[in-house]
C-alpha cells in the first residue's frame, strides 16, 4: 500500500507515519524499486499497535523501546513484557483517575440539575 492509502486506512497524517518509522516507532517500513515507501501486512500490524498504544496514552518514547526490544529478538520478551505490564498498570491508574472525575462530574451535574427544580418547583408555586 501507499503512504496515502495507508493514511486514509488508519486516519493518521503522512507526516506522522514518517515521523513513527524515522524515530523508530515502526519498523522500516519496504520500499518499491523507485525507493517509494512500500506499506505491506507486516507494516500495517505496527501502525495498528502504535496507533493504539497512543491512543491508550502510552509514550512514545516506551513504544520506541518496546520496538527496539522486538528487533533485538527473543532474548528480549520478558523485557517487553515487563515494560507492556507497566504500561497496563500506568493506564490502569490513569483509567481510575478518570473514573473519579466522571464520578465527580455526574455528581456535580445532578446538583445543578437538582437545583434547577427546585428553583423550576418555586416557581410553580407563585
Amino acid at each position: 500500500m501507499t503512504i496515502a492509502e495507508v493514511s486514509r486506512k488508519y486516519g493518521m497524517t503522512q507526516d506522522t507515519l514518517r515521523y513513527y518509522e524515522r524515530i523508530g516507532l515502526i519498523p522500516r517500513v519496504p520500499r518499491n524499486k523507485s525507493g517509494i515507501r512500500d506499506y505491506d501486512e507486516e507494516s500495517c500490524r505496527w501502525i495498528e499497535l502504535m496507533k493504539c498504544m497512543r491512543s491508550a496514552g502510552v509514550q512514545i518514547e516506551a513504544l520506541i523501546e518496546y520496538v527496539a526490544l522486538f528487533q533485538q529478538g527473543d532474548s528480549t520478551i520478558d523485557a517487553r513484557k515487563a515494560l507492556l505490564m507497566e504500561q497496563r498498570d500506568q493506564l490502569t491508574a490513569r483509567m481510575e483517575d478518570m473514573q473519579r472525575s466522571l464520578e465527580r462530574l455526574n455528581q456535580k451535574i445532578e446538583n445543578y440539575e437538582n437545583g434547577l427544580m427546585a428553583t423550576e418547583e418555586k416557581l410553580r408555586g407563585q
